[in-house]
């Protein structure tokens, strides 16, 4: 489908959507709207047009930001054909060659709650939300394929990716990662990985989910070049 196309098809489905306020899940001092609708299942190529039009998952939600007076929440992707790493991002390639890595259904277990815990202890002190609400209410679906990447060293589990397949293309859902491996940057590896995974797998785009330049910890998705961003319902190239 073209953007019209698109835009045709999202509008179809709008009565099945809601619109609910909330706290801003990025801590911005403002209020969010989630624009939401639950599905129990949907085909890849549907799932497509809606990543397309820049929605998101959570667990059997898909969802838009229709938050008043802002317009942070913008959606951001990679070109798997186009995309090119840079110096640095090389340099972090061939940091993390001696990581053993492995793709998978996703599957909870208690190694992965316990990493899980500890990045959100580190990163998100004192947030209310723990590992099991999150493979629970966040990555466990049945609208959609869903896989996890585990990335290993000497056994040692370091960081796990969930991904999305849509029809043509990889939905980055989460990343997590042992806090005490800040200086291998995994998630510039993770991000590079999943390129080369959806190349692989023949898909044209990598979805990055949100980009928002107030957010420090959503900036360095900007670095992945040439990147494109859906503004005004068009999706824009940045090289």
């Amino acid at each position: 489908m073209d953007v019209s196309d698109t835009s045709r098809f999202i509008a179809k489905l709008s009565p099945y959507f809601v619109d609910t306020p909330a706290e801003c899940p990025y801590t911005l001092d403002r209020t969010a709207v989630y624009h939401q609708a639950g599905f129990s299942f949907l085909p890849p190529a549907v799932l497509e047009e809606f990543l397309a039009a820049g929605y998101r998952r959570n667990g059997n939600t898909i969802y838009g930001m229709r938050c008043p007076d802002c317009t942070a929440c913008v959606p951001i992707r990679l070109e798997t054909a186009a995309f090119r790493p840079s110096r640095n991002m090389r340099r972090v390639w061939q940091r993390n060659q001696d990581i053993e890595i492995s793709v998978g259904p996703l599957e909870v277990t208690p190694e992965k709650l316990q990493l899980l815990d500890r990045f959100f202890n580190s990163r998100y002190p004192g947030r209310a939300s723990t590992a099991s609400d999150y493979y629970s209410g966040f990555f466990f679906n049945s609208l959609a394929p869903t896989m996890e990447i585990s990335f290993r060293l000497s056994g040692q589990l370091l960081g796990v990716s969930i991904v999305d397949l849509a029809e043509r293309s990889l939905s980055a859902v989460y990343f997590y990662f042992d806090p005490d491996c800040e200086k291998r940057s995994l998630g510039t590896f993770n991000i590079l990985y999943l390129n080369e995974l959806a190349k692989r797998e023949h898909c044209d785009y990598l979805y990055l989910g949100y980009w928002i330049e107030e957010v420090a910890a959503m900036t360095y998705k900007a670095r992945f070049r040439p990147h494109s961003v859906l503004r005004n319902n068009e999706w824009r190239q940045v090289d």
